[in-house]
């Protein structure tokens, strides 16, 4: 049976997040296309999980809480991440997670085969930052995460974005909002599509 991890890590509630809004639609056509299925699921803002600290890096054995996230994560053949941009990178909870689930020998490092397995980010921004705009430059969100999660965990990524999400309430930004709705259409219907895709590969 084929399992789904999916991750939040957003503070704004469904109805005001755009990464929400994506990893939503992935999961509602995930399901749809693959009932016989599992999902997994972790909201990082109502339930964040703590900073590695000393104890946890040192400790002789794996600690219980990093335990469960590494097997969570081990166990899932997709990976559905929500990552909002907050202040040019992703949410403290969302790395958090992450360091918890990087654990040299296990499943990073040399000795490490690269599991396969595929991960989906669900990424939304205020502005844009494609290749070309003036804050370009500053876009350490979806370029960690592909870093980390293909290069470093050897996972096969797929980024999904939304941007502009601000147009619609920052007047100064209110000739992009037809560009906004644009890409809200075009990366909510891409999320649904990689979840059929990806269920499609598992049936």
């Amino acid at each position: 049976m084929a399992v789904l991890l999916h991750i939040d890590s957003s503070l704004s509630p469904l109805e005001r997040s755009g990464s929400r809004r994506l990893t939503d639609a992935f999961r509602k056509a995930w399901e749809e296309e693959h009932p016989q299925g599992s999902v997994v699921y972790r909201d990082l803002a109502a339930a964040p999980v703590p900073h590695l600290d000393a104890a946890t890096v040192t400790a002789a054995s794996v600690p219980p809480l990093r335990e469960e996230l590494i097997a969570e994560f081990e166990k899932a053949d997709v990976v559905l991440i929500g990552a909002p941009m907050y202040n040019f990178t992703i949410p403290s909870t969302l790395k958090a997670w992450l360091d918890h689930v990087i654990l040299a020998g296990r499943t990073f490092g040399p000795d490490v085969a690269p599991s396969g397995k595929r991960a989906v980010v669900a990424s939304s921004r205020g502005g844009s930052y494609r290749p070309g705009t003036p804050r370009a430059g500053f876009e350490f969100d979806t370029n960690y995460l592909e870093k980390v999660l293909g290069d470093g965990l050897g996972l096969q990524v797929e980024v999904i974005t939304r941007e502009l999400t601000m147009a619609a309430v920052n007047p100064a930004m209110a000739e992009l909002v037809p560009q906004a709705e644009e890409s809200a259409r075009q990366s909510l219907e891409r999320a649904a599509e990689s979840a059929r895709e990806h269920a499609a590969l598992l049936a």
